[in-house]
């Protein structure tokens, strides 16, 4: 633990994570809240999945154009606005569902607009804590571990405080929660000296950028010109974390629905929330533990081995007898999940350059989103034509393939960087 209080410990760090975490918590509120508040005032779960469908949708296919717009203009001219936009959204949408009557065009136009505003607050926050961890890697580590640590929690939290507050109040009250929760958070990490020390070295980069695009080409160094070839290639260059973070996250959406479909099968539908929580408790733990550990090993070698041990855990699964022993198979799946999530963020924040590395881990971020909800589709088939066990397995085989892909990826990359040049490779030595 006290390894992480020094992470907190750094200049403003405290300060700058917990306004981050108020406005990241919108997200752990606002998909209930929305759900909930549409069902109820439409009376129909279908209208509401159609227009929770249409914001998630814009959420997750517009997050890499935010993401590159905070890359290009920076934190403080992007930010802001995006979250008060999305904050209002959020509020018209709140108002529309406050009773029932709102037109189906308007809701889905407010949920449009709402997803396509949402701030992309948790790649921010890692592109932050390069900015304040340096290049100490160690210090990254346990920054990294303890950001995907508290997202974990708010995955939790967030549906709980949703659960407690429709009790009490209009379902709608928890959508307004979500747009206060961005705004305010957002505001209040706006305030952060981090966010100037950023924005100044943005600034004092910016001439000397303008100076090199003027430079003749034949006199440009080789590093340099290696550098702007690679912020064009973003994609190609996070290969390894970007198919790792897609396997988990087609495996894990995969796992869920063979989860219900196994405690269903025992009589025992009550045991799902177990078998989560067991999960959500391992990766908890196990995130603590890895970000605390001084690896040896740099990311990018660890990086296949956990996602292959995650893989195999999933279908270790398909081997349990009751619903006691597949919720100790899921606490030990937990155990590698928030660690190889922590390694591939490390990974591709290692590989990206320096314009896009919020674009970098957003896509990481992206992959594993919409590799679960792919995942959590494509079971439902495998479901009606495969024994129960062998889902388990299906649901590994994606897992196993990322981390095949991963381990391609990075030795064929750092084949072609021993083949060349020592001139050429040697600009590149700390961003690969």
């Amino acid at each position: 633990m006290s390894s992480y209080m020094a992470v907190l410990r750094l200049p403003f760090a405290a300060r700058t994570f917990a306004t981050a975490l108020i406005g990241r918590l919108s997200y752990g509120t606002v998909f209930l809240s929305l759900t909930l508040a549409l069902a109820s005032g439409h009376g129909s779960v279908g209208r509401a999945g159609e227009v929770v469908a249409v914001f998630a949708l814009s959420v997750a296919g517009l997050a890499p154009v935010r993401a590159r717009l905070i890359d290009g203009h920076g934190v403080r001219r992007v930010l802001l606005p995006l979250a008060l936009s999305y904050a209002a959204a959020l509020t018209g949408l709140a108002a529309a569902t406050w009773r029932p009557g709102a037109p189906l065009w308007l809701l889905e136009a407010l949920a449009l607009a709402a997803g396509a505003t949402a701030p992309p607050l948790g790649p921010t926050m890692r592109t932050l804590w390069r900015a304040m961890c340096g290049p100490d890697q160690a210090l990254m580590q346990r920054a990294f571990s303890l950001d995907t640590v508290a997202e974990e929690v708010i995955g939790i939290s967030g549906p709980l405080l949703v659960g407690l507050l429709i009790l009490v109040a209009n379902p709608a009250l928890g959508v307004l929660l979500s747009a206060a929760l961005v705004a305010g958070g957002t505001l209040a990490m706006m305030t952060s000296p981090v966010i100037g020390t950023v924005a100044a070295a943005r600034a004092e980069n910016a001439p000397k950028a303008h100076k090199a695009s003027k430079a003749p080409k034949n006199t440009e160094p080789s590093g340099k010109a290696t550098r702007r070839k690679g912020s064009g290639h973003t994609l190609a260059r996070i290969l390894d974390p970007l198919s790792a973070a897609a396997g988990v996250g087609i495996g894990l959406g995969a796992q869920s629905l063979a989860i219900v479909a196994f405690a269903i099968h025992h009589h025992q539908p009550s045991a799902i929330a177990l078998a989560d929580a067991g999960m959500s408790a391992g990766s908890i733990l196990g995130g603590l533990a890895y970000g605390a550990v001084s690896w040896r090993l740099p990311s990018r070698t660890r990086l296949p081995p956990l996602t292959a041990a995650l893989g195999l855990s999933i279908a270790t699964a398909g081997l349990a007898p009751n619903i006691w022993v597949l919720t100790a198979i899921t606490t030990a799946s937990g155990v590698f999940v928030s660690p190889l999530m922590t390694c591939a963020y490390l990974v591709a924040d290692e590989l990206a350059d320096e314009q896009s590395r919020t674009s970098a881990g957003m896509w990481v971020n992206n992959a594993f989103n919409a590799g679960s909800s792919s995942g959590y589709a494509a079971m439902g088939p495998a479901l009606t034509r495969l024994p129960l066990g062998w889902c388990f397995t299906v649901a590994a085989a994606p897992v196993l393939l990322g981390a095949g892909v991963a381990q391609a990826w990075r030795r064929t990359h750092t084949g072609r960087r021993q083949e060349q040049p020592a001139t050429e490779t040697a600009p590149e030595a700390v961003a690969v």
